[in-house]
C-alpha cells in the first residue's frame, strides 16, 4: 500500500517560530478530538504570525497549493499544544512551510504546506522576495522543492469506481478576505467523510491540493471515490471542473 514520504525533521539550526494554544470548543468534534479544518486554521494563524515576527517584506502575497497532514495522534478538547514552524525547502516562486503540532503527553500532527508567492493584483506566481531566502535558507538546509500537484494523476473519471456525488453548499462565513473559499473550509469535506467512517482514525495522512479558486455563488459538488488504499474527494465546479482534491490514507503504525 502506498505510504507518504516522511516529513523533513525539525532543524537544529536556522529560523524557527513557535506558539502555544489551547484546543477550544469550536475546534473539536462532538467526541472532543481536534478537527482537520480547525488544524488548517491553526496553520494559517502561525504562518501569518511567523511572517510578521520575521519582518518578511511580503506578508500577504502567498497562496496555498497543497497541504499535507500526518496525523499520528489527534489532540483533544482543552489540551494545550505547541506549534513550531519553519521553512522545509523552497523553489524559484514557492516554499514549503513545515509545522509540528504536539501536546505534552499526547497529540501529534506533522504538516507540510506548499505556499506559492503571488502578485496580489494578478494572483500570478511571482519570484520569491529578495529577503526571503536569507531568512529561511539555514533552516531549510538549502533543500529545493517542486510545486507540482500530484493527486490528480491517474485518477478515474468523476463517474467511475462507484463515485458518489453530493451537493456541497457554501456559506458566507466560508469565504476569506480575498473573496475566495478559505483554505480551511476544504478540510470540512474530509471531516464529513470521517464522521461517517468511524473505523478510519489516526494514524492518517490527509492531503488537500488546490487547482482552482472557488468564488461566492459558485455551485460545488463533492465527488467521493473509495479506491484501493485511499479515499479521494473532489470539489467539483460547473462543467466538471475540479477545484480541489483531498486524499485520505491510513498510515502504517509507527
Amino acid at each position: 500500500m502506498w505510504q507518504p514520504a516522511i516529513p523533513v525533521p525539525l532543524p537544529a539550526v536556522g529560523r524557527r517560530f513557535g506558539a502555544d494554544r489551547r484546543v477550544r470548543l469550536g475546534d473539536v468534534t462532538p467526541k472532543g478530538r481536534l478537527r482537520l479544518d480547525a488544524t488548517a486554521r491553526y496553520l494559517q494563524d502561525i504562518a501569518n504570525d511567523d511572517a510578521v515576527d520575521g519582518a518578511y517584506s511580503d506578508v500577504h502575497g502567498w497562496v496555498v497549493r497543497r497541504t499535507e497532514m500526518w496525523v499520528y495522534d489527534f489532540p483533544v478538547y482543552m489540551q494545550d499544544v505547541s506549534l513550531t514552524t519553519w521553512c522545509g525547502g523552497y523553489g524559484s516562486h514557492w516554499a514549503e512551510r513545515r509545522t509540528t503540532i504536539r501536546g505534552a503527553s499526547s497529540g501529534h500532527i506533522e504538516t507540510a504546506a506548499l505556499w506559492v508567492h503571488v502578485n496580489l493584483k494578478s494572483l500570478k506566481p511571482s519570484p520569491l522576495p529578495a529577503d526571503f531566502v536569507p531568512l529561511v535558507d539555514e533552516a531549510s538546509g538549502g533543500r529545493k522543492i517542486r510545486a507540482n500537484l500530484v493527486l490528480g494523476k491517474e485518477l478515474p473519471s468523476l463517474s467511475e469506481d462507484g463515485a458518489k456525488r453530493q451537493v456541497w453548499p457554501t456559506r458566507f462565513a466560508d469565504f476569506d478576505a480575498v473573496g475566495h473559499l478559505n483554505n480551511a473550509s476544504y478540510w470540512i469535506a474530509a471531516e464529513e467523510y470521517l464522521s461517517a467512517h468511524g473505523d478510519l482514525r489516526a494514524p492518517l495522512h490527509v492531503t488537500v491540493e488546490h487547482h482552482l479558486s472557488v468564488d461566492p455563488g459558485q455551485d460545488i459538488d463533492i465527488v467521493t471515490q473509495e479506491l484501493p488504499g485511499r479515499v479521494i474527494l473532489r470539489h467539483v465546479l460547473g462543467g466538471d471542473r475540479v477545484a480541489a482534491l483531498t486524499q485520505i490514507v491510513r498510515l502504517d503504525q509507527r
